[in-house]
């Protein structure tokens, strides 16, 4: 026991007695910056972090401030905390618009924001302040290094609000059989449809919002029913024209063949 508390206590010792610790509790900011450095390169993130943390205010103004304040915003991003790192990133590109790490600086702290982005089931302002981060980025750098990555992840930022967009839609239409509210349902398919036009999800959205239509005018008031046929049938057309092999199809020519039988009656009135 006596032997185990002596290690103990001569490991404490020479911890106490480290570089970092030395620096950490001395007054010499130059010994800080030095270490700060070294463990840095190391990828010891958090404890450069402090070090740095400690002499940004007495290296403000002199040569050597901007270096350290960017090690300092990437000791942030590196230790992965993107909050932090994406508001030192920008104070760094602010402070330095012509320094030769501007340019990373700028797309380290659009990547912090695409790094903070949560789940696609969350609510997506970060998503969408990301994004437009990332736009900012690539129109002030065309032809960055880090173009082809920004352009990347916008289309994976872009996939979550779309999966988003699609889901919120997607749970008026399974809820409507309980709500009756059809027009929430293909409202929400419609702004889906016109925000991701190209969407794998399109095809559907479009029967979704086909069906919702179709419910909604099979079980119409008279005084609405004639004009919500008419809609559900051109929303029928559009699906055909655009999925006519789609796995759908059966369904939405039997929903056509009962939109036609209920057009008839309006037809003989006239």
């Amino acid at each position: 026991m006596n032997k185990l508390i002596y290690i103990v206590l001569f490991g404490l010792v020479l911890s106490s007695c480290s570089p970092y610790q030395k620096a950490l509790n001395g007054d010499d900011i130059a010994s800080k910056f030095t270490v700060g450095e070294d463990l840095y390169n190391k990828g010891k993130y958090l404890k450069a972090n402090r070090l740095f943390e400690q002499i940004m205010p007495q290296y403000r103004g002199k040569p050597q401030a901007e270096k350290l304040s960017f090690l300092y915003a990437d000791s942030y991003y590196k230790a992965k905390d993107y909050y932090l790192a994406g508001y030192q990133f920008d104070r760094f590109s602010t402070t330095y618009p012509k320094s030769v790490k501007a340019e990373e600086a700028e797309f380290l702290s659009a990547k912090s924001s695409y790094m903070l982005s949560p789940m696609y089931s969350k609510e997506q302002h970060a998503t969408k302040d990301a994004i437009e981060k990332l736009q900012v980025f690539i129109n002030t750098y065309p032809n960055s290094p880090y173009l082809e990555e920004a352009n990347q992840l916008v289309k994976e930022l872009d996939g979550k609000l779309e999966k988003k967009a699609f889901d919120i839609a997607y749970q008026y239409y399974k809820t409507v059989e309980y709500t009756r509210d059809y027009n929430a349902a293909i409202k929400s398919f419609d702004n889906f449809i016109f925000e991701f036009p190209g969407s794998k999800l399109r095809e559907q959205a479009l029967f979704y919002r086909l069906d919702s239509a179709y419910n909604l005018a099979i079980n119409s008031v008279e005084r609405k029913k004639e004009e919500r046929l008419i809609k559900a049938k051109s929303y029928y057309l559009s699906f055909v024209n655009k999925y006519a092999n789609s796995e759908y199809i059966d369904k939405t020519k039997d929903m056509l063949e009962n939109l036609e039988e209920e057009l008839k009656k309006y037809s003989t009135k006239s």
